[in-house]
């Protein structure tokens, strides 16, 4: 009896431990906090409670736990303009009841872990941008009473496994991309020779067995065939503006529907085996599995029942795990496949690790470096001479949220296109070797930085140096007022603006990359001396807020440009604190100027200087905006040869020097 008596005291001291130790799951945080990492625009910031360190997430915006605070039974974020992918890890809040994100900018599939929410009742996924097909897997929500997707751009057929939610009252799947046959019933003359001996409601999918189905928009797709007669009597159905054969409901013209191939009418042939081998087959094989399952119920229920006992134990005589959600495990190699878009970067153009081999000499012309990146140039086959950026990060540092983050960035960065903006011509994406890289355009006279502090003060002449302002107020007119959304650049300063051949400006956000290094595994996710996670704000999410920090960065470059002084240096601090003295003294003014110009115009710097004390105002409402700047730079300064030869006859021999 003694084992008997041993095993009964583990129980009870298991079922003390449990009573005893209220703790929230660790893996439902994980999963949240996972969610937050895959998006990548909050720009109403309504995420911004969500703390990865708070082991009670009941509190989080959008966020409802069941009485007892023990799981999240809801997640509701609608109308917030988030903008990402939906982490595929929410399948394992498994006493999820509501997932409503409707109305938002979620871009990638529909992750097919969804259908590990067996508790769910509404999926609300509407009003977004997500792609591809729609996950058989959902079939598997039993208890779900509403399903809405309208409105994005799902493509593929609409899956017969849909007609396993029994409870399902709403089904909305109007404006999307949809095609083949609206499913009614397969299988089922495969289920007809069964003789009644095995066939179930189981064995049988399409939309016709939804009995409780009140409402379904399939509206604005594409489906073809005709309209299932089970679904004709419902008291709200939709199947307009579709490619269905039906003269009653109005459809799209025939020129809208060659596109999709009469093959989606066809319906795959049955594999399955004759049905009378099945009572046999089964009659001669039960004894032997039979024994061989209630062996391996009974060696699997005691191992769980142990793991669950040491678990409990360690639950309660530690402190919490500090998850880390951006972390990979060897297990999880597999994730980068989740969250590659090829949507996203469909239109940029992929270059291979070997061709840009070849263009950079074996990789040998460096011309950059810092911890981040390496900077190469290489020139092109009968092509242009180009810049490569090669991030410096270890495969195994590199996660599913680090390649989301990639992805982003080259498709933010391939958008732009203006001659006083560095263009980006394409990126290299391989597994082995690792790599990562981004390919510009070159601009063969090194940056503004180098020219300034390093170069030759006489080869930026005043007239020289004013026509660079004008092309960088320009590109941040630019990037800043004719895109939608805006763009920003991470790091504005002189190490940002790369010349030409002929001293012509561009703004290049090479900086923009410590974001993503900034959350692989050596710096994100690192656990400080006091014990709490290291989390670092994501440039990428304020990317399009952050307009006047690149107008208030402006204020500091003209003043740098200028005075031919760098931002900070250890002898005179700040270059703001130096120089506001004589930013508004128009009898000192002249002081700010760089000693190696021989020769400016007082006019332009007067109007350098009224601009500099607005760029960097205080109050950031009084701050102007590029549109403003960029219209008292055109109308005021004259950058022809013509106007600076007048001015002094020293600007011959300037200009003689800087030619």
């Amino acid at each position: 009896m003694r084992p008997y008596i041993y095993f009964l005291l583990l129980f009870l001291g298991y079922g003390v431990s449990l009573a005893t130790c209220s703790f929230f799951p660790t893996n439902e945080v994980w999963a949240l906090t996972t969610f937050k990492e895959a998006i990548y625009e909050d720009p109403h910031l309504v995420l911004s409670n969500w703390n990865a360190l708070d082991a009670d997430p009941c509190n989080w915006f959008g966020i409802t736990c069941n009485p007892e605070r023990q799981h999240v039974t809801k997640i509701n974020i609608t109308g917030s303009s988030l903008k990402g992918f939906l982490a595929p890890e929410i399948g394992q809040i498994t006493n999820l009841l509501e997932l409503t994100l409707h109305d938002n900018n979620l871009i990638g599939t529909i992750p097919k872990e969804l259908g590990f929410l067996k508790s769910l009742k509404v999926l609300d996924l509407g009003m977004n941008q997500l792609t591809g097909p729609i996950p058989p897997e959902l079939g598997n929500l039993s208890g779900v009473t509403k399903l809405n997707l309208q409105s994005n751009r799902l493509t593929g057929s609409l899956p017969a496994e849909l007609g396993n939610l029994e409870n399902l009252h709403e089904l909305i799947l109007d404006r999307n991309k949809l095609q083949g046959t609206v499913p009614a019933a397969s299988n089922s003359a495969f289920s007809a020779k069964m003789h009644g001996m095995y066939a179930s409601r189981s064995n049988l999918t399409g939309l016709c067995r939804s009995s409780r189905l009140k409402v379904v928009d399939v509206s604005y797709n594409y489906l073809v065939g005709s309209i299932p007669k089970c679904l004709t009597n419902l008291p709200n159905a939709s199947f307009q503006g579709n490619c269905l054969r039906d003269k009653d409901v109005k459809q799209r013209p025939s020129t809208q529907c060659g596109a999709f191939p009469s093959k989606s009418h066809q319906v795959p042939k049955s594999k399955h085996r004759p049905t009378e081998d099945v009572p046999k087959h089964q009659k001669e094989s039960k004894p032997t599995w039979l024994l061989a399952l209630e062996i391996a119920t009974g060696i699997t229920v005691g191992s769980l029942f142990l793991v669950a006992l040491r678990t409990a134990f360690h639950r309660c005589n530690s402190k919490p795990a500090i998850i880390i959600p951006w972390k990979k495990s060897a297990s999880e190699k597999e994730q980068l496949a989740v969250y590659v878009d090829s949507e996203l970067l469909k239109d940029v153009t992929k270059y291979s690790r070997q061709e840009l081999e070849v263009a950079c000499e074996d990789f040998s012309n460096i011309i950059g470096s810092s911890l981040d990146s390496l900077v190469y140039k290489g020139t092109m086959k009968g092509g242009p001479e180009i810049a490569v950026i090669s991030l410096s990060i270890k495969e195994e540092h590199w996660t599913g949220y680090l390649e989301l983050y990639f992805q982003r960035e080259v498709a933010d960065l391939a958008r732009l296109n203006h001659d006083c903006v560095g263009k980006l011509l394409g990126y290299c994406r391989e597994i082995s070797p690792f790599t990562r890289m981004l390919v510009f355009e070159y601009a063969s006279n090194g940056t503004l930085h180098e020219h300034l502090h390093y170069g030759e003060g006489s080869q930026l002449s005043w007239t020289r140096r004013m026509r660079i302002i004008l092309g960088i107020a320009r590109g941040l007119k630019y990037l800043h007022e004719e895109l939608e959304p805006p763009f920003t650049i991470s790091e504005l300063n002189s190490s940002a603006v790369y010349l030409t051949e002929d001293f012509s400006p561009k703004l290049v956000d090479f900086e923009s990359w410590k974001t993503i290094i900034a959350r692989s595994e050596k710096n994100s996710g690192s656990i400080g001396s006091n014990g709490a996670m290291c989390l670092l704000p994501s440039s990428v999410e304020n990317r399009h807020l952050d307009i006047q920090g690149n107008i208030h960065a402006f204020g500091i470059l003209l003043l740098e440009i200028i005075s031919g002084r760098p931002p900070f240096c250890k002898d005179r601090g700040s270059l703001i604190d130096w120089a506001k003295d004589y930013l508004e003294l128009p009898e000192v003014m002249s002081h700010i100027v760089d000693p190696e110009l021989k020769h400016f115009m007082y006019d332009d710097l007067k109007l350098i200087c009224e601009i500099i004390s607005l760029c960097i105002h205080p109050d950031i409402s009084r701050r102007p905006s590029m549109q403003e700047i960029s219209l008292m730079l055109e109308s005021s300064i004259d950058t022809s040869v013509s106007i600076e030869l007048k001015s002094s006859s020293l600007a011959w021999a300037e200009l003689a020097l800087s030619s």
